[in-house]
């Protein structure tokens, strides 16, 4: 009776080292062999698609891009004579404290206050025109941005925006992507919708670079006024 119950294990044990032994050593060996080919018994890849990749790519290359970006900007908060606030952002230029906005949103005569990443900066209204306004800081050694070429701007291209929007009073940063939807040498206009907070939002290309500041219209469609405006406007 011992004796079979000791061959019953001893089968059982040989058994499983015969199936580690097939499926580790000796089936790979086979299904190397070219007379196993045309059976296609040879282990099954796991592909990439090309369309998976640029998107794992994109989004890395987004990620990068927001955590450097949003260093660059500032948020606008205004109180009218009437007690009510205007809210927005804008985009620092120079490291020595120039900063362009949305004219619209520090209405001449109001209260209005600039923060970068956190405080409260004094500043100097340099120049207004076409509904932007040129801001100097008082403060030097600020991040700065690349501006994008707009001759290489297309159609479709992915783009995000970067927000101050303020809570309990203190400004915080916000994103939303989409892409381009349209452009001319007045406006982008994006796929995006957003609220009024966002107006001043700098919006930027996949490579980080400024491709204009924000407007936000009636509907809530996300349009920005191109760079070369606001080169134009600090004399770059």
């Amino acid at each position: 009776m011992k004796k079979n119950i000791l061959k019953i294990v001893g089968l059982f044990f040989v058994g499983i080292i015969g199936g580690i032994f097939a499926d580790q050593i000796l089936w790979p060996y086979f299904i190397e062999r070219p007379l196993f080919y045309q059976y296609g018994l040879e282990q099954t890849p796991i592909y990439v698609t090309e369309r998976e990749e640029i998107i794992v790519q994109e989004n890395t290359a987004l990620k990068k891009a927001i955590e450097k970006m949003e260093k660059t900007v500032i948020g606008v908060r205004t109180e009218m004579y009437s007690g009510k606030f205007i809210e927005g952002s804008g985009l620092i230029l120079t490291s020595d404290g120039l900063a362009v906005t949305l004219s619209e949103l520090i209405p001449q005569g109001s209260d209005f206050n600039f923060f970068v990443n956190g405080e409260q900066l004094a500043f100097q209204v340099v120049k207004r025109k076409n509904n932007l306004a040129l801001i100097k800081l008082e403060k030097t050694n600020l991040p700065t941005v690349r501006f994008a070429d707009l001759d290489k701007l297309k159609l479709g291209e992915r783009v995000f925006l970067v927000a101050d929007i303020f809570e309990n009073t203190q400004p915080t940063k916000i994103v939303n992507e989409g892409i381009v939807k349209s452009f001319s040498q007045d406006y982008i206009k994006t796929n995006i919708f957003e609220n009024y907070l966002m107006a001043g939002s700098p919006l930027f290309n996949i490579e980080g670079e400024a491709l204009g500041l924000n407007t936000i219209d009636l509907e809530g469609k996300v349009i920005a006024i191109p760079i070369s405006q606001i080169k134009q406007l600090a004399g770059f």
